[in-house]
């Protein structure tokens, strides 16, 4: 039986599932399941011929595709009722109420797992620059930016201009994208900033959160005209 045992091994580790082996030696499939369960690799070997499996059969890929929609869904449903509750300890902070109406107005609103702003203003992206760190605290090696510039402007000096005037290091800036404009003369001379992270489950906070300040909004909308500005 050890002959066995070590040619059915010597066939696992070659990619066989437990039929194929079944058929080569007449091992019965519950011996080679006991011989295997405690091999990792042979686990692995199993995720990879069920993928494949998965591929070839077009029932069992919609299966799959389904359950891989449902189990996002389900994340991005945590991720709101993450933010539900977190709203209450923030709306009091106004550099939190900054940030997301700042998002609100110049955010990328899109499906892409970024949370993104861009604009030509130096203090609006020192602004969304201190909301993400300050009030959420995310890492500096979270939040990137790149530049979009024209022709004439010089990449280091524009990164040190926009890194003064918004508190970002030259290191969070990626490689700036450079554009020829229709009408040079009136073209912004530190052209454009987008600050980013790549964070889906902020993406759906952020979102959330603006949706809540909306309805807030709303809620309060008759005491809010009554107050004089």
């Amino acid at each position: 039986m050890q002959k066995y045992k070590e040619k059915a091994f010597e066939l696992r580790r070659s990619g066989m599932s437990y039929k194929q082996i079944r058929t080569e030696l007449g091992i019965a499939t519950s011996t080679l399941a006991g011989w295997f369960k405690n091999e990792p690799w042979s686990q692995d070997i199993k995720r990879r011929l069920s993928l494949q499996i998965s591929w070839s059969n077009p029932k069992s890929l919609e299966l799959l595709v389904k359950a891989n929609k449902e189990r996002w869904r389900q994340k991005h449903e945590e991720y709101r009722n993450t933010a539900r509750r977190e709203f209450d300890k923030y709306k009091s902070d106004p550099l939190f109420l900054a940030g997301i109406m700042l998002y609100w107005g110049e955010g990328d609103k899109s499906k892409l797992a970024y949370v993104r702003l861009t604009n030509s203003e130096p203090d609006m992206i020192r602004i969304f620059n201190l909301f993400l760190s300050k009030v959420l605290g995310i890492s500096s090696d979270r939040i990137n930016a790149w530049l979009l510039l024209y022709p004439d402007l010089v990449d280091p000096v524009q990164k040190n201009f926009w890194a003064k005037a918004t508190g970002l290091s030259i290191d969070q800036f990626k490689k700036s994208i450079y554009i020829k404009g229709r009408h040079p003369a009136k073209r912004l001379s530190y052209g454009v900033c987008t600050i980013f992270v790549n964070s889906r489950a902020l993406k759906e906070r952020v979102l959330t959160w603006i949706d809540l300040y909306k309805d807030f909004l709303k809620s309060h909308g008759s005491s809010l005209e009554n107050n004089d500005f």
